[in-house]
């Protein structure tokens, strides 16, 4: 397989221009995407692997990156462990909520294979049509994260039953937690074999930790998932958590070969806090594709010029395209960073 710019930036190599992707690359901004979403439901989406690869397809075809992400949804594989999934407009919804021992015991580690073969066979038809001309990214959601929606039964502000767990029934929640962890590295171990170049775990509320709440509860499964995958492929692995400004270095500690970042912390800091041990993603904020197109552009640039003429620097958001973007906006982000050249 040909070694991709985006291979390239996570392996730390010099490249000529940084590479860029976007965090969520289908979705209610595109109009291609809104057709097809209008005939079925999200989770039929999901499950139905040539709709699954045409909406993955749909944005590399129309804004040029230089990767693509498979598109799913990280509760996937948490409805396959057995809970009952709804998702809508209003978010997602699982039944029921995982707070007892009783709960946790009823769930199961998935066999990928069996229980998600949809997005395996998503990621395949997304190779035959691309072949190797550009990287595919797969994905999970991590531990914590999954665990919040779980024990909360869907999407929450403060995380009370989450946080009452791991204040009152620490072990409960570490069971669940493990649980999670085997069925992950298994989940991403499969579509790493289905033909992705990179993973990225999705930690995006691991924010809501403090340091030594992350060294606990979020820390070890993160890097029992990262050494799985180093150890069984050469397959590069990115971390993203949204509030990651007083995590960074604990980020590192968990092998990722890419930390990915929120607009909340300056790239030039980024920088000089992750010290070239890691590739950085990010980490334009995602309502500058809502700013004239001047003004994206200058803060594009920025955020190129703060990383430095160093290897290993991935450009994208800091978190999901919004619904209200104009798909202008992100052309003209994607070729800023794609005209852009190193001196």
């Amino acid at each position: 397989m040909a070694e991709y710019l985006l291979v390239r930036a996570l392996k730390r190599k010099q490249v000529e221009r940084p590479p860029v992707w976007l965090m969520r690359q289908a979705g209610r901004y595109m109009q291609a995407y809104r057709e097809i979403r209008s005939k079925v439901s999200f989770l039929e989406l999901c499950k139905t692997p040539k709709l699954a690869a045409e909406v993955t397809l749909q944005p590399y075809r129309r804004f040029g990156t230089d990767a693509l992400i498979i598109f799913s949804d990280i509760l996937i594989p948490v409805e396959a462990m057995g809970m009952h999934l709804e998702l809508s407009e209003r978010g997602p919804l699982l039944e029921p909520a995982a707070r007892t021992e009783a709960d946790i015991a009823r769930l199961r580690t998935i066999e990928p294979t069996e229980d998600t073969p949809h997005i395996l066979e998503a990621i395949r038809e997304v190779r035959r049509q691309i072949a190797d001309e550009a990287p595919v990214i797969g994905f999970a959601g991590a531990p914590w994260t999954l665990a919040s929606y779980m024990v909360e039964g869907g999407s929450s502000r403060h995380f009370i039953e989450l946080k009452r767990m791991m204040y009152s029934q620490p072990q409960l929640l570490h069971q669940l937690l493990n649980k999670l962890a085997q069925t992950v590295k298994l989940y991403l171990m499969a579509q790493i074999d289905a033909g992705v170049s990179a993973v990225q775990l999705f930690d995006t509320w691991a924010g809501e930790l403090s340091v030594d709440d992350y060294r606990c509860f979020a820390l070890p499964y993160l890097q029992q998932i990262v050494s799985y995958l180093h150890s069984r492929s050469d397959c590069p692995v990115i971390l993203y958590t949204n509030g990651c400004a007083g995590l960074l270095e604990q980020m590192l500690e968990t092998g990722a070969d890419c930390i990915s970042i929120d607009w909340r912390i300056s790239m030039a800091e980024a920088v000089r806090r992750i010290g070239g041990r890691a590739s950085l993603q990010g980490n334009v904020d995602p309502c500058a594709l809502l700013a004239p197109p001047d003004v994206l552009r200058a803060i594009v640039k920025k955020t190129i010029a703060d990383y430095g003429n160093n290897p290993g620097l991935i450009v994208n958001l800091g978190h999901g395209v919004l619904p209200p973007t104009p798909e202008q906006a992100v052309e003209i982000f994607v070729e800023t960073v794609k005209t852009f050249r190193y001196e």
